[in-house]
């Protein structure tokens, strides 16, 4: 199932479904560790004797953002039980705290009690092995933990401050389906505390007068320690969680609109909402390390056991040209600043990278079919980032920071792309292609080095050293004249794939 509402600071992103359940928790990185593994984290009502959670097929959800920010705006109407839910959902622009604020809206014209749950699905590091989810009675609170993995779960309703309804348990196990059941009838058994593969929930009371609105919040820290989780908990309780909510909504206005409207003009509000959306959503996906995800969508666990959340090179080098195309320097920054980390010696690029600068899972082999070393690369990586980032210093002209990359990327991919050739026709010498499928000399990795190769130049030039820019543009066109005499098809009057 995709995810329609992913909200995110650069360290902690939540990831909603279209049933507007949370599925994803990833913390520290994004697109790491996912502490929820993509199960099911429902939300859930009971008032009047029924239950009903958001995803049961009764709501009628309205899914999307507040205009110009990483700020949900989320209607849930269910006719049955009389509600109506208006949420917002943000993501801490400065610390890592999920907060959810939920107004309650009476629609069946008396006075009622609602209790609202909130339940953690709970896979701290990744698995659920060895959790623990216990009760914490000096502030009211349900807090998990394993290693250095801490969730905090708090709450307030109308004036009171804490999860008066909790219930933590083993889920996953042979009679044990997960404590969410429990809370299926309004009621929570109290368990104080639980350890292996757990869940846990807790609730809030909320009255409600008749056609009138209650609100309530509940918010989830992460930190590596304890006191990491409680210290923004009590930031919580001290600020107030609706400051968080505003707080975040002012800056992602302020972020995605740094160029004023003038920019726009003549294009409809469709369209620069549009452009708008697009961005923001591209900055959910994007880790403080400077890598740039290309899917934290967890649900291809369930065919590859392996996920999309990873930095592949090209991808992030076109999503980092089109943040430089609209004006956005920041995060181009920190890609080109991560891959000059993680280029090998040689110069080139691996297959992919996990965000911590670690290498990602690959099947392309270092061996060959003749028993040879064989380089697991696509070299349109490595070109691509030369070529984004030759984009970079024409776009902002930041010389300062080019220069803190100069040796260790610039001048260390761009040779390796001038000797990683096949000697009988100049080319570049075979790799796999831009989908990962074929292996061999592809005419799009060719145009990628020739890109690549020319951005270099540009930049060395730039840089004053004119002899390896003359070379630099030496091998493009001699590149670019093989590609017209090996893999250009008179006949078709194309180029061919490969």
């Amino acid at each position: 199932m995709p995810r329609d509402l992913p909200i995110s600071n650069g360290s902690l992103l939540i990831n909603f479904d279209r049933d507007y359940v949370l599925r994803d928790l990833y913390y520290p990185h994004v697109g790491q560790e996912n502490q929820t593994d993509g199960h099911p984290n429902r939300f859930g009502v009971w008032v009047d004797g029924d239950f009903s959670w958001l995803d049961g097929g009764e709501w009628r959800l309205d899914m999307r953002y507040a205009p110009e920010t990483l700020v949900t705006s989320v209607t849930c109407e269910n006719d049955r039980l009389g509600l109506k839910l208006t949420c917002a959902d943000c993501v801490d622009v400065g610390r890592n705290l999920y907060v959810k604020r939920v107004e309650v809206h009476d629609r069946a014209g008396r006075d009622r009690r609602v209790r609202l749950f909130q339940h953690l699905d709970l896979y701290l590091w990744g698995n659920n092995a060895g959790d623990t989810a216990f009760y914490d009675p000096d502030r009211k609170a349900l807090v998990a933990y394993k290693g250095q993995r801490y969730l905090w779960l708090g709450a307030r309703a109308g004036g009171a401050t804490g999860i008066t309804h909790w219930a933590t348990g083993r889920k996953g196990v042979p009679g044990a389906e997960g404590t969410w059941r429990d809370a299926e009838d309004g009621d929570l058994g109290g368990n104080p505390i639980a350890q292996g593969s757990v869940d846990c929930v807790g609730g809030v009371d909320l009255m409600l007068p008749a056609n009138a609105s209650g609100f309530a919040y509940v918010w989830i820290a992460a930190g590596q320690k304890y006191a990491d989780v409680r210290e923004l908990h009590d930031l919580v309780l001290t600020r107030g969680p609706e400051s968080f909510l505003g707080r975040t909504e002012h800056y992602w206005r302020l972020w995605v609109n740094r160029y004023g409207s003038e920019r726009f003009d003549g294009l409809s509000p469709a369209i620069v909402d549009l452009y708008k959306r697009s961005l923001l959503v591209i900055r959910t996906q994007v880790d403080d390390s400077g890598a740039i995800i290309a899917a934290t969508d967890s649900d291809i666990l369930q065919f590859g056991r392996d996920t999309y959340a990873y930095m592949w090179p090209r991808d992030g080098a076109l999503v980092a040209n089109a943040m430089i195309r609209a004006g956005h320097g920041r995060v181009p920054r920190r890609f080109f600043e991560f891959c000059a980390s993680v280029i090998h010696n040689e110069g080139y690029l691996l297959h992919k990278f996990n965000p911590d600068g670690s290498t990602g899972s690959s099947w392309h082999p270092w061996l060959g079919p003749d028993g040879s070393r064989f380089l697991p690369i696509q070299e349109d990586e490595t070109a691509l980032t030369l070529w984004a980032l030759s984009a970079h210093f024409d776009r902002f002209r930041d010389v300062e920071f080019i220069s803190e990359l100069y040796r260790p990327l610039v001048l260390t991919a761009a040779d390796f792309l001038c000797t990683y050739r096949e000697p009988r026709t100049g080319l570049p010498a075979p790799s796999y292609d831009l989908w990962e499928e074929r292996h061999g000399i592809n005419t799009f990795t060719t145009a990628a080095v020739v890109a690549g190769l020319e951005g270099a130049a540009r930049l060395v030039t730039a840089f004053g050293d004119r002899e390896i820019g003359v070379r630099y543009r030496a091998q493009a066109e001699a590149i670019r004249n093989a590609a017209r005499e090996y893999l250009f098809d008179p006949e078709k009057g194309h180029f061919s794939r490969m």
